[in-house]
C-alpha cells in the first residue's frame, strides 16, 4: 500500500510541476481585444503539432537545472503564417535543446489574427509578445534569471513576430493594468530564423493576408515591415536563412541586416546555400543543424 501511494505522489507531484510551467498571459477575463465568441482553440497532431485559434494565450517555461543555469533566457515564437502555430517542431523541442545548453526557454503561445474573436487584429500578436517579455521579466527572480540576458528567437511568421516586438517594444499597443506591465519590453538579443520580415515584394502572402488583409494600406504594410523600423534601439540580432527558401524569400533576412548595419545595430548572419522552410533545429542535416550551436556561441559572447 505504501508503494502505491508513493508512485501516486510521484505522478501527483510530476503533473503539478507540468501545470505550473504554463503560465496565462493575462487574468481570463482580462486579454485585451478580445471579443467574445464561440471560437475555439484547437490542437491537431499530425507529425507536429499544429495549435490554431488560440484563445488564451500563455507561457510555456522549460528551465534547465540549477547547476548548469546560465542565468540566460530565450522567449520562442513559433511560427506558422499567423495560421497555427508550429508548437512542438519550433517551440518546445527548441525550448528542450537550449536546456542542454543551460539556457532557460520559454515557448510563447500568442494568439492568431482572428476576425471572429478580436478587434484590431494586427496589434493583436505583438500585444501577447510585449506582454510576454514583460511577464517574464517579473519571474526572474523566481526562474533565477539575468534580467539583462532575455532575448527571443522567433521563426517564420514567430519570426516576423520576434522582429517586430524588437523594433517596437516601446509601442503602446494595450493599456497596462497590473505590475506586471512595469517591465521593459525590449528584448535583450534577438534570433531570427528564416524569418518573414518584410510585407513588399519579398514577403510571404499568408502572413501578410492572414495579419493586416489582402488590401492594406501603405502605412499598415510600412507598420509590418520590420526593416523600416529599426532604430539604433534594435537589440543585436542573429539571423540564420536558406538560399532556397521558396515560402520566404532569403532577401527577407538580407534586408533586416542591412537595415540593422545603417542604424549600428550589431547583426550576425548566417546564409546556408539548402534547407528550404521551416527546417527548426535541421536535426538530419549535419551542415545545416549547425546553427543552434552557433547562436548558442553568439550568446554567450554577446556583452
Amino acid at each position: 500500500m505504501n508503494r502505491i501511494l508513493l508512485l501516486f505522489l510521484v505522478v501527483f507531484v510530476g503533473q503539478v510541476c507540468a501545470q505550473d510551467s504554463i503560465i496565462p498571459l493575462w487574468p481570463k477575463n482580462r486579454i485585451p481585444n478580445r471579443i467574445a465568441s464561440e471560437e475555439v482553440e484547437e490542437h491537431k497532431h499530425n507529425g507536429i503539432l499544429r495549435i490554431s485559434t488560440v484563445q488564451e494565450p500563455s507561457i510555456e517555461v522549460y528551465l534547465p537545472s540549477k547547476s548548469n543555469a546560465t542565468g540566460e533566457a530565450v522567449l520562442i515564437f513559433p511560427g506558422g503564417g499567423y495560421g497555427i502555430l508550429a508548437y512542438d517542431w519550433e517551440g518546445t523541442d527548441i525550448a528542450k535543446f537550449l536546456n542542454g545548453k543551460g539556457i532557460a526557454g520559454i515557448v510563447v503561445k500568442y494568439r492568431l489574427p482572428s476576425d471572429i474573436s478580436q478587434k484590431n487584429k494586427h496589434e493583436v500578436p505583438l500585444i501577447d509578445a510585449q506582454r510576454a517579455m514583460r511577464l517574464v521579466r517579473s519571474n526572474a527572480a523566481r526562474f533565477h534569471l539575468d534580467t539583462k540576458k532575455i532575448g527571443i528567437l522567433g521563426f517564420s511568421a514567430g519570426g516576423h513576430l520576434a522582429s517586430t516586438l524588437g523594433t517596437q517594444f516601446g509601442k503602446k499597443v494595450y493599456d497596462p493594468f497590473d505590475a506586471i506591465d512595469n517591465e521593459n519590453a525590449r528584448p535583450d538579443f534577438m534570433a531570427l530564423g528564416y524569418p518573414v520580415i518584410t510585407f513588399g515584394d519579398k514577403t510571404h502572402r499568408g502572413s501578410k493576408m492572414n495579419l493586416i488583409g489582402d488590401k492594406p494600406t501603405q502605412e499598415m504594410v510600412d507598420r509590418y515591415s520590420s526593416e523600416k523600423n529599426v532604430t539604433e534601439h534594435t537589440p543585436p540580432t542573429f539571423l540564420f536563412h536558406a538560399s532556397d527558401d521558396t515560402g520566404v524569400p532569403v532577401e527577407n533576412s538580407l534586408l533586416f541586416y542591412s537595415a540593422l548595419n545603417e542604424k549600428g545595430v550589431s547583426a550576425t548572419l548566417f546564409v546556408y546555400p539548402n534547407g528550404g522552410h521551416g527546417f527548426s533545429l535541421a536535426l538530419k542535416d549535419p551542415f545545416l543543424k549547425g546553427w543552434s550551436d552557433q547562436l548558442v556561441q553568439w550568446i554567450s559572447n554577446l556583452n
